[in-house]
């Protein structure tokens, strides 16, 4: 113990068996995109991002962190989710470029519903909803209780997260077909529920999850912790904002570059029309 905190290292098929999958399909993918084209093989960076994202989320639910998370601090909790949809989500999709991504299109079982669950709207509707309803009292408080209920909430809003990060950073532009203006609506409407439950833990006033066993080292109580954690379920509403401003100049540079082969358009056609009134003049004057 340290501080009070339980230290104990959690143990879950659950978590490794999915890590493991992850990895091998993920490879897999490497393969087949070094054996069928060559020429586009995958970035360093892009294995980094990958590999990264992995060992973050085996940090959150397979060591002490997960432990404290489920017994002894809410605020904890809520860093793992955070850090699973802001920072890991967006990892593993850059890290899947459409060379990887490609060969799943081509099964139509699997692009008709990979089509339907990146659609904008219900992508942020799932992920939303999901999250929503994990953390209800009464299924938050039964996913306590369980470790495997538990580490199948986790999972399962990461898995959400990945199709909600879709219509902004996604690799195949078959599934991505937002104009800026639309992505930039998106981004700030997506986190607006999450963000209004971010502010009923912050100012309810009252512990909406009095489960968790505090250390009375840390001095918190039970609303201080739920506090916190409603202040760090604050940060995706930031990432959304930070997500919103290259797209905001993205799509001011577009104006500028669609405006200025308009204005050349017009001055190549303006040129032609001189050199043609020339043209007859020249004729004229001969005739």
């Amino acid at each position: 113990m340290l501080d009070g905190l339980n230290l104990l290292w959690p143990w879950s098929w659950g978590v490794l068996l999915f890590l493991l999958l992850l990895c091998v399909l993920y490879i897999m993918g490497l393969r087949h995109a070094a054996r069928y084209s060559p020429e586009a093989c995958t970035s360093a960076y892009r294995v980094i991002a990958f590999f990264s994202a992995v060992l973050i989320i085996a940090l959150m639910l397979a060591t002490p962190v997960d432990t404290v998370a489920r017994t002894q601090l809410f605020a904890v909790h809520m860093a793992q989710a955070v850090i699973l949809t802001t920072l890991c989500a967006p990892l593993v999709l850059l890290g899947c470029p459409e060379v990887i991504l490609r060969p799943l299109l081509n099964m139509a079982i699997v692009r008709d519903i990979i089509g339907v669950l990146t659609r904008p709207l219900v992508a942020s509707i799932t992920f939303n909803l999901l999250f929503l309803l994990w953390h209800a009292p009464r299924v938050f408080h039964a996913a306590l209780l369980s470790t495997p209920l538990y580490h199948t909430e986790m999972l399962s809003i990461f898995c959400a997260s990945l199709l909600n990060w879709y219509p902004l950073i996604g690799s195949l532009p078959d599934l991505r077909r937002m104009s800026y203006p639309m992505q930039m609506l998106y981004a700030f409407f997506d986190g607006q529920p999450v963000d209004i439950f971010a502010f009923v833990l912050v100012f309810t006033g009252v512990a909406i999850y009095p489960y968790y066993h505090i250390p009375p080292q840390l001095g918190l109580s039970a609303f201080a912790d739920q506090a916190v954690g409603g202040a760090l379920l604050l940060i995706p509403g930031l990432t959304d904002l930070a997500v919103m401003s290259p797209l905001f100049f993205r799509w001011l540079s577009r104006i500028e570059q669609q405006t200025r082969l308009a204005d050349q358009s017009r001055q190549e056609q303006a040129e032609l029309e001189d050199e043609l009134e020339e043209d007859e003049v020249e004729e004229t004057s001969e005739t």
